[in-house]
């Protein structure tokens, strides 16, 4: 079996908390925008959760911790764009923005820390 929830990185919870946030918002949107940019969205919150789950469970954490970088310069955009659209209220972006800001500097420590280690 894999490791128990309470023994991820502390990163692996904060990007789950903002995938079932941002999941709630998109919910939200109008039905023109839902299936395209709410899609996306919701696609790249998972994608980055799962290659932070996969790395807590890899050797070689470097590389799918760096793919994680990429990851969140995608969403970083696909958030603009949905606050520039009036998807997201001002305030919801900004939690948003911080959110990303935050899970980028935790695997950016844990990237460092896991290139150390090797």
């Amino acid at each position: 079996m894999g490791k128990p929830a309470s023994e991820l990185p502390v990163v692996v919870q904060k990007a789950y908390e903002f995938s079932l946030w941002l999941i709630q918002r998109v919910e939200n949107f109008p039905r023109s925008y839902r299936f395209s940019v709410g899609d996306r969205l919701v696609q790249s919150a998972l994608d980055l959760l799962l290659r932070l789950v996969d790395a807590a469970y890899s050797r070689d954490k470097s590389a799918i911790l760096n793919e994680v970088n990429g990851l969140l310069n995608r969403m970083r955009f696909l958030l603009r764009l949905a606050k520039d659209l009036k998807l997201l209220l001002v305030d919801s972006y900004g939690f948003a923005a911080e959110s990303v800001e935050e899970i980028g500097r935790m695997a950016g420590g844990w990237r460092k820390a896991s290139a150390r280690a090797e």
